[in-house]
C-alpha cells in the first residue's frame, strides 16, 4: 500500500471513538522499517491538544478502506 493511499484515511481512536486526524508524515528507521505516523489534529475536536500526534506503529489495530483504527488510551 502506499503513503498517498493511507493518508486519505481517518484515523480514528478505538478508545473513545473519535476521529483523530489525517496522516501527514511518517517516521521511518534507518533500516526502512515505518516507526510511527504522525497525525495532523482535526480542527473539529473539543479537547486543546497540540496540532500534530505521532502514532506508532504497533499502536495500529486495524487498516480498513476508509478508515484507520488505532488503540491510544491516554489521547488528549
Amino acid at each position: 500500500m502506499r503513503l498517498s493511499l493511507l493518508q486519505d484515511k481517518d484515523i480514528i481512536n478505538l478508545s473513545d471513538g473519535k476521529k483523530i486526524g489525517k496522516i501527514i508524515d511518517v517516521v521511518i528507521s534507518d533500516s526502512g522499517n515505518i516507526i510511527s505516523f504522525i497525525i495532523q489534529r482535526t480542527k473539529f475536536n473539543v479537547i486543546p491538544s497540540s496540532k500534530e500526534v505521532e502514532v506508532r506503529f504497533n499502536q495500529i489495530k486495524t487498516i480498513g478502506s476508509d478508515v484507520i483504527l488505532i488503540d491510544m488510551k491516554n489521547l488528549k
